[in-house]
């Protein structure tokens, strides 16, 4: 039996509800509908009157919990965003398709980053409206501080949410300032703000993990517990490959953060998003709860994967079953 959850029944601030556009977010995102086509920019617009959601944005920033850590955070992160990119070097560095990827590894060892990957760029994961002449995208992964996060939907884990985008955005201006210096033209992508294209249908075929009931990546070794940043070029990265473990089938029997969604925006099985079969968070239930907490990020504190130490382990015995399974075929 599923542990009583302490935020529940939730009831949406009248004031949010009253914000709210005559179109729904499952709309805008493109639930229900059967054929492909671009995302549209739901949230965290970087002019929020271009949106229609944009005065819920706004009022999610009046109910922003005060703090001076996550002030300071905010602070450093600002920085970031606004240091100049280096120039791009006349002469161009050259190097094999494998051996630029491996350059990657750099920043992981560097500790700028827990993980990197590379895949080619696809014009369905831009914004519509959204271009680029750029053919590949470099995807960065950061690490939670997991005894942070777990603290969900509180300060602590506001504070680390804000501390993991920047470094995102800061190892994204790393390696684009990187690339810049060794002659290829590069433009770093960061979050939370939704700039130009998406990171997680990117970041899956770059090999970070595959999407979860809850609407973010599993990761075997980092579960749900982490950041992505990306940068944009045309050096002639290696893709990375892309890798599946089994969460699928984990997610469809797995209920943990079904039951722990205060305002029950997780759903039990997939729906049609734009064309593609998928599991979809419900934006017009999550986000009144995820703007009154600043955040939230309850569903990837307590998914199993998101424990330290669990992702590997259930990766292993998900292999083993699927191996037996097809030894008894």
């Amino acid at each position: 039996m599923a542990k009583p959850n302490p935020h529940r029944p939730f009831a949406p601030d009248p004031a949010m509800v009253a914000l709210r556009p005559h179109v729904t977010g499952e709309e805008i995102n493109g639930v229900g509908e059967n054929e492909p086509r671009r995302p549209d920019v739901v949230f965290w617009a970087t002019n929020p009157d271009d949106i229609p959601f944009g005065g819920v944005q706004r009022w999610f920033f009046t109910k922003e919990t005060p703090g001076t850590e996550l002030a300071a955070e905010r602070a450093r992160r600002r920085v970031v965003l606004e240091a100049p990119l280096p120039e791009v070097a006349v002469r161009q560095v050259e190097r094999s398709p494998d051996e630029w990827t491996a350059a990657l590894n750099a920043f992981v060892a560097g500790g700028d980053c827990e993980r990197a990957g590379v895949t080619p760029m696809r014009a369905e994961w831009l914004f519509a409206g959204q271009t680029t002449a750029f053919r590949n995208v470099i995807i960065l992964g950061v690490q939670h501080d997991y005894d942070e996060l777990k603290s969900a939907p509180g300060l602590a884990a506001g504070v680390d949410v804000m501390r993991q985008y920047t470094r995102a955005a800061t190892v994204a201006k790393k390696v684009a300032g990187w690339l810049r210096e060794q002659g290829w033209d590069a433009e770093p992508v960061t979050g939370p703000m939704a700039t130009k294209l998406v990171l997680i249908p990117p970041a899956i075929e770059a090999g970070f993990g595959e999407l979860g009931k809850h609407g973010s990546l599993i990761n075997p070794e980092f579960g749900a517990a982490f950041r992505l940043g990306a940068v944009l070029t045309d050096a002639p990265f290696a893709p990375s490959g892309k890798r599946t473990f089994g969460v699928d089938d984990f997610c469809a029997s797995c209920r943990v953060c079904e039951e722990a969604c205060p305002p029950e925006a997780i759903a039990p099985v997939k729906k049609m998003v734009r064309g593609e079969e998928r599991w979809s968070v419900n934006f017009d239930k999550c986000i009144p709860f995820f703007a009154e907490t600043s955040g939230c990020a309850i569903c990837i504190a307590v998914c199993p994967w998101s424990r330290p130490g669990v992702g590997l382990n259930l990766a292993g015995k998900l292999a083993r079953r699927r191996q037996r399974g097809g030894e008894a075929g």
